[in-house]
């Protein structure tokens, strides 16, 4: 069965944004693991707030950070999305159920900040891919919030890169 991996940087404080909306804090001066993360994946899913963000940056940002992966928009608010991607209102929680039995490899959860709290609380999330930055913001948006019950994690491997940047990958339950 295909697994939902969620995969973000994060800061030490555990802000996947700063006070602003910034992710300026981001390393991008190597690959951090992923090109191989990326080799896992052919699917991603996106809240509305994402793909607003997504629709915003140029085309060729976009194609470079999204490459020719089948994208599923979450949205109870829009009646379309782009083309080349998939809309899913209502039932979520069915339609993720049903693509996690399809063949192929498995999907990336981008963001944001409340798909991500719905996927957990739901038990939806099979992994997580933190990339752990260096960093303390002090304010922004947390990663984890409004979780309604508690989720255990088993540590399946890390790695300590030269700029203090540590990627953790969790297996959920």
């Amino acid at each position: 069965m295909r697994k939902v991996i969620l995969g973000l940087a994060v800061s030490l404080d555990s802000y996947i944004e700063g006070p602003n909306g910034e992710y300026d804090w981001c390393f991008t001066d190597q690959d951090y693991g992923m090109a191989a993360f990326m080799e896992r994946i052919d699917a991603i899913f996106i809240g509305r707030k994402s793909y607003d963000l997504l629709n915003n940056m140029d085309e060729a940002a976009s194609d470079y950070a999204f490459p020719d992966y089948k994208k599923y928009v979450f949205s109870n608010t829009l009646t379309e999305v782009s083309e080349g991607m998939e809309l899913i209102r209502g039932d979520w929680k069915t339609k993720v159920i049903e693509l996690k039995k399809q063949p192929g490899n498995d999907f990336w959860l981008y963001g944001g900040a409340d798909l991500t709290t719905s996927f957990i609380s739901e038990g939806l999330v099979d992994e997580l891919f933190l990339a752990v930055h260096p960093i303390i913001l002090g304010a922004g948006k947390p990663l984890f919030q409004n979780i309604k019950d508690r989720v255990s994690l088993t540590l399946i491997d890390s790695k300590t890169y030269s700029t203090g940047l540590v990627s953790l990958t969790y297996r959920v339950g």
